[in-house]
């Protein structure tokens, strides 16, 4: 019924931004028609207890998620299961509408299975969001809600940003992201520093009981990311994601000089830097791997380095829906032949083996 090389070789004749628009309008649909909605989640949909997990009070039923910046207005929350997805996290979001960078702003590498973005947090703003997500109670997933400060919001009025941003949408996520590493506003990186990150997350805890999570940038030094991390979950966050797109475009040839890559060329960056944050702070919060995933071996990696979570945005543009479904049913074979019973006696397993030596 649906070949996804096919389709592939049709969407790619587009403009990268472009095929996500024509992405996004199928899955809208998709959503919105229920016997097809059925059909795709029979099909990609992986259910199995060995995957299972309880994280910040819902049930997680795989731990394979789509992450920030594919769903960034709230308008594909129904096809995140067909998809084969088991949660998704929707944004960037700002409290303003914003257009973003100027196009072209999006790029394919098709030979490094790697994309360049420059978006700048284009969204539709909180108030739209909003009505987005209580148009699509109740979620059938958990879902995620990433936050970011409008481009011309001056930087003593950032945390009002996050703070209009937290009391919105806090009722209507699962958990909530700050993200404060996207390469794409001006100066926002600037705020990877621990004075900012303990304000922010002191004031959050005064707004919500909701998780509220930290996204980090790959091309922090090990020891500043750690450092960064400590001061977070010391102010109070539930978890942190490694990590967002990297500004090393040395990764691929001829990559633009601008905006951040994903993908595959990120793989090894984002896995070494999530396993030296992991070494200090697994035990200590949730974390959450992204970038660069693409199969269930690199997924399984994550998992036993800490990760309770993983996140795949590029690797569905190059994959297809179906890359969930293999990665969960491989990893569940990777389960068996490490004699574990569940995902969670195989989270952070080669640091615990590491402690032991």
């Amino acid at each position: 019924m649906f070949n996804y090389h096919t389709f592939k070789k049709v969407i790619f004749l587009f403009n990268a931004e472009n095929a996500h628009n024509i992405a996004e309008n199928i899955l809208r649909f998709l959503g919105s028609i229920d016997f097809l909605n059925r059909y795709f989640k029979n099909k990609y949909f992986i259910k199995n207890k060995m995957l299972e997990q309880d994280i910040f009070g819902e049930k997680f039923l795989n731990p394979i998620g789509l992450a920030a910046g594919f769903d960034k207005n709230a308008k594909m929350i129904r096809s995140v299961k067909a998809m084969g997805f088991a949660f998704s996290e929707i944004g960037t979001i700002t409290p303003k509408p914003q257009k973003g960078n100027p196009k072209p702003r999006m790029f394919r590498y098709e030979e490094h299975k790697s994309v360049q973005n420059a978006m700048g947090f284009n969204n539709i703003g909180a108030s739209k969001v909003l009505i987005n997500l209580k148009h699509n109670l109740p979620y059938s997933t958990p879902i995620g809600i990433n936050i970011g400060k409008n481009k011309d919001t001056k930087e003593e009025f950032t945390l009002d940003d996050y703070k209009i941003l937290i009391k919105k949408f806090q009722q209507f996520a699962t958990y909530l992201v700050i993200n404060i590493s996207s390469p794409n506003t001006p100066n926002l990186r600037d705020l990877q520093n621990e004075d900012f990150i303990t304000k922010l997350f002191t004031m959050a805890k005064t707004l919500t009981q909701k998780p509220i999570l930290l996204k980090i940038a790959p091309d922090l030094e090990a020891s500043y990311a750690i450092a960064l991390c400590e001061a977070a979950v010391k102010a109070g966050t539930a978890g942190i994601i490694i990590s967002n797109t990297t500004i090393d475009y040395d990764l691929v040839p001829n990559a633009k000089n601008f905006g951040g890559l994903s993908g595959a060329c990120l793989s090894d960056k984002s896995y070494k830097l999530f396993k030296k944050v992991s070494e200090v702070l697994y035990g200590k919060t949730i974390l959450i791997s992204v970038g660069g995933i693409s199969n269930a071996h690199q997924a399984y990696k994550r998992i036993k380095a800490g990760a309770s979570l993983v996140q795949i945005y590029t690797g569905l543009i190059f994959e297809g829906p179906s890359i969930a479904k293999k990665i969960n049913e491989e990893l569940i074979e990777l389960l068996k032949k490490d004699n574990y019973n569940s995902i969670k006696d195989a989270i952070g397993i080669d640091l615990i083996q590491e402690n032991q030596k």
